[in-house]
């Protein structure tokens, strides 16, 4: 009896894929797949690479050989057409955030399983219609927001689900990445972009899966100058603020606060803290301050950081003696496939629908639980728009009595409507 075997392709090969992809699939293949009881044996393997220019790809299969599996390379403006065109089972986006959509939306329209990076999508338009192509096409579409995964974010979870924490009263979050992201890995995507979309949605995901309650409003401002001319659209840094309604009737606001012009010296990869009060209580987190610091004469801060998180994503060697990679960057992209082996290979095909419904159900990850997310990510943008334009502090309501999304303008009775229908009809 053959193995079953899930064949991944990837449309975008930058640092993402270097620090999570790789090491993921560079596991699977050493270690003969996956194992569960539920779906048995199970390969996953690295099948195609899709990229603008080729040239990342060309260097990986060099640094990998032996460590995956043979893969195609595909490049150029139909690098993602020639993909799909493959006998892939499920296909990774991690392009930049603006790219998603069209990459996202080529996927689901083939019929293959989807996982792609934060934020799904830029406005709930787009949502809407890579949800109908998943549910029409019969397929997994799912989204990465490994920060659910950190240890430190579980565990306030649970201290939230066991009711040992009660009732959120308000919540800060910060996130701050030194120049090098901005000015060198990034350089040539970030025009026109802010940081708040590419990292302050962690946060947003966070607040809405951790503490549930329904969107009511976004605000946003920002600083300019430092990436990109003072009045044109690149923004340095950005202050959002949100406010959710819970079932009682009270009300929290979390404010997200995300720069990617730190200091290069800085000591610490990124700055993360996040602070939540409740009526019984205060959660602190510092994701860079764990209890580890580490100085190397001519090594730390630049070419090693003086602060690491070995959760995310670390480089070990065993105990045992073997050398290994792990952290929750990469476990949420194994949890994926396991999820992906349980639908396609759990049970009989009379019963993979039932099985597609079971996973579907999974909040932390299905596309169809981003909503909330979505709409604070395109209510975002849209302010940061009219601020570029000569029209600062606007606000957006969510499920306004003109639309799922509707955009206010300081001292104007004007309301534009940026998306009509329902963000969330149910809460």
């Amino acid at each position: 009896m053959m193995t079953p075997t899930l064949r991944a392709g990837m449309v975008g090969v930058g640092m993402i894929f270097d620090e999570t992809y790789r090491p993921f699939f560079e596991q699977a293949h050493a270690e003969g797949g996956l194992y569960d009881r539920r779906f048995g044996l199970c390969r996953v393997e690295l099948a195609g690479i899709a990229s603008r220019t080729g040239a990342r790809a060309d260097a990986f299969r060099k640094a990998s050989a032996g460590k995956v599996a043979e893969f195609a390379s595909y490049a150029g403006a139909d690098a993602t057409a020639q993909l799909l065109k493959s006998n892939v089972d499920f296909v990774c986006v991690a392009t930049p955030d603006n790219r998603h959509f069209e990459a996202a939306k080529a996927v689901l329209a083939a019929g293959k399983h989807l996982l792609i990076e934060k934020p799904s999508v830029l406005s709930l338009d787009e949502l809407d219609e890579l949800e109908r192509l998943a549910r029409e096409r019969g397929v997994l579409a799912k989204v990465v927001y490994h920060k659910l995964l950190d240890p430190d974010h579980k565990k306030l979870r649970t201290l939230v689900v066991d009711n040992e924490l009660q009732h959120v009263n308000n919540g800060y979050c910060t996130l701050l990445e030194p120049k090098s992201i901005s000015g060198g890995q990034f350089a040539e995507w970030i025009v026109g972009r802010n940081p708040g979309t590419y990292v302050a949605v962690h946060y947003i995901k966070l607040i809405d899966f951790t503490f549930g309650g329904r969107l009511k409003s976004v605000s946003c401002t920002g600083q300019r100058g430092i990436v990109g001319p003072a009045d044109g659209p690149t923004w340095d840094s950005t202050q959002l603020r949100m406010i959710y309604e819970y079932a009682d009737g009270r009300e929290a606001a979390f404010d997200i606060h995300t720069s990617w012009v730190t200091p290069d010296n800085f000591p610490g990869y990124v700055e993360q803290e996040v602070q939540f009060r409740f009526d019984n209580g205060v959660w602190n987190g510092h994701s860079r301050k764990r209890g580890i610091e580490c100085t190397i004469e001519g090594s730390t801060p630049f070419k090693r950081k003086t602060t690491m998180n070995n959760h995310y994503n670390g480089t070990f060697v065993e105990p045992w003696g073997a050398r290994s990679q792990r952290g929750y960057g990469i476990e949420v992209i194994e949890r994926f496939a396991r999820e992906l082996a349980f639908v396609e290979h759990g049970g009989s095909a009379s019963d993979r629908t039932s099985r597609l419904e079971q996973v579907r159900k999974l909040s932390y990850n299905d596309l169809a639980a981003d909503r909330q997310t979505v709409a604070a990510v395109q209510a975002m943008e849209a302010i940061l728009g009219r601020h570029v334009a000569g029209m600062p502090n606007c606000v957006v309501e969510i499920d306004h009595k003109a639309g799922g999304l509707v955009l206010l303008k300081p001292g104007s009775n004007e309301q534009e409507v940026l998306y009509s229908g329902r963000v969330n009809a149910a809460r």
